[in-house]
């Protein structure tokens, strides 16, 4: 499974690149169509699906276009089968800081996000 955690290691990165850069194409490359995103906020369970998601990054300015450092940092890779994997991950757009937790697939045979669940944290 070395292979496996390169390429779950690629999509991760495709995702952290596709969220500083604001490029949609790299995003959608790594959430499987039928992802969505979920949170909690005042108590209240909120999903958000990919497409959804890929229209509020359009039309918001990138970190990088607001010169913005990165803070991407991979916490975490378990893999449970050749086609399952979890990653935990931080990641931010200030001042709005984030912990992901990314749960992959093998789609006929590539990696993919099937869910993503965060936790956001405001810094001033």
């Amino acid at each position: 499974m070395p292979d496996d955690r390169t390429a779950i290691e690629a999509v991760v990165q495709t995702y952290l690149d596709g969220l500083y850069e604001g490029d949609v194409e790299k995003l959608a490359a790594a959430f499987h169509p039928t992802s969505s995103l979920t949170y909690e906020e005042n108590g209240t369970l909120t999903p958000l699906p990919r497409d959804q998601w890929l229209e509020a990054v359009r039309t918001r300015p990138s970190p990088q276009s607001r010169g913005l450092p990165r803070h991407d940092r991979i916490l975490q890779i378990d893999q449970a089968s050749p086609t399952t994997a979890f990653v935990k991950l931080n990641c931010a757009i200030p001042p709005r800081f984030f912990t992901d937790y990314l749960s992959l697939l093998k789609v006929e045979g590539r990696w993919q996000v099937a869910q993503k669940v965060f936790a956001t944290e405001r810094r001033e």
